[in-house]
């Protein structure tokens, strides 16, 4: 089945020449899904992002190859999963907008693109599909973790004792050196006059102290941080252990307790507001500390199981339709699936005669009463 491109031309002004149409293939469709299509573009592009990936995962030449060859054939399960986690969003009212907002402004600040036409001309260029699609796909993406979330993880739970016996078996996977873990804010003073410093700098102070007034850090961050940790909700990807920050930093966080924020720190690219998200004192950590870091350890190989028999679940539910020629590794057992294409659904052809033949048949079929239905004559003709 494919999209067409119809390009009509008419024969004369009262009739249209359907033959004179020149018609362009502009995109193959491969699969079906509830009222939503795949494409053959949508998994090449799949593909070339997994390349990408493995590319910045360090593999090359045969391992890329052989990574590739094993993870390509999930490509369209990935994208069904995909539509049909976005489309159970929907049913559960659930929306991402904010989000979508917030990071697309967030990668614009990245670009340092202001305008809005040159910005979507860019993410076209870097992703190779319209800003709309690019859009479309970042907002599926996050309702897919939010489905996820809701309806699957948020209902598993692992036994105190599992989590208890995990830490004596692996108590020595829990001895640490004294280190900090910490969220940032960066206001930013690149390319600012001396008024805009002072703005920054206002700006700084304003939100340490709503900070210090009980309101979320790291949605703060995600809302006002020009760093690229905005992303992440002003968290860095690990702690630091003592030396590993610059002096004033270290002397700023080091000495102080879970919670404490920072007054904002001049810094070469802004002023930095820092929170201590926790203090871990070096030598052996309590159960307690690390019990959240177990218990996703223990859910992991969970987790995969179930939301996998989720996604099954929402196949058996769904109108699904897949080319011969592609395979979903995630299939649903039992599930017909397979492609219906339309241009098989041919109206019956009859000629004119077997029209008006039926047409006759239907008026003598008319004519010939129902029982119970006749009534009495009464015309003169008939006595």
């Amino acid at each position: 089945m494919f999209v067409p491109l119809l390009v009509l031309g008419f024969s004369s002004v009262s009739a249209l020449s359907l033959e004179a149409a020149d018609t362009a293939i502009v995109e193959e469709i491969v699969a079906k899904c509830n009222g939503d299509i795949i494409t053959r573009g949508d998994l090449d592009r799949s593909r070339r992002e997994l390349i990408e990936t493995l590319r910045a995962g360090g593999l090359v030449g045969e391992d890329l190859e052989k990574q590739l060859a094993d993870r390509e054939k999930n490509l369209l399960r990935d994208r069904i999963d995909q539509l049909i986690l976005a489309q159970k969003a929907k049913d559960l009212n659930i929306s991402v907008d904010s989000e979508v907002t917030k990071q697309l402004a967030a990668i614009q600040s990245d670009s340092k693109i202001a305008d809005p036409e040159k910005f979507q001309a860019y993410i076209k260029e870097q992703s190779g599909i319209s800003y709309e699609d690019f859009k479309q796909e970042m907002k599926n993406r996050y309702l897919t973790q939010r489905v996820i979330r809701e309806e699957v993880s948020e209902k598993m739970s692992v036994k105190h004792e599992e989590t208890e016996k995990y830490y004596n078996e692996h108590k020595a996977e829990f001895v640490r050196d004294e280190q900090v873990v910490l969220q940032e804010i960066l206001i930013s003073t690149e390319g600012k006059d001396a008024a805009g410093v002072a703005a920054a700098e206002k700006k700084a102070k304003d939100l340490v102290a709503r900070a210090r007034k009980g309101e979320r850090f790291a949605e703060m961050a995600r809302d006002n941080s020009d760093s690229a940790t905005a992303k992440s909700m002003g968290e860095f990807p690990a702690p630091f252990k003592k030396g590993l920050l610059s002096q004033n930093l270290e002397d700023a966080v080091w000495s102080q307790p879970k919670g404490y924020i920072t007054d904002p720190i001049k810094v070469p690219t802004g002023f930095l507001i820092l929170r201590v998200e926790d203090h871990q004192k070096a030598g052996q950590a309590e159960l307690s500390e690390v019990e959240n870091r177990i218990n996703e350890v223990l859910l992991a190989p969970k987790l995969d199981a179930a939301v996998r028999e989720y996604l099954t679940k929402l196949r058996k539910d769904a109108f699904l339709e897949i080319k011969a020629d592609y395979i979903d590794t995630g299939a649903a057992g039992g599930k017909d699936t397979a492609w219906v294409d339309p241009a098989q659904l041919r109206p019956e052809t009859v000629k004119k005669e077997e029209v008006e033949s039926r047409t006759r048949h239907k008026r003598l079929l008319w004519s010939i009463p129902v029982p119970g239905t006749q009534t009495t004559a009464t015309s003169s003709s008939a006595q």
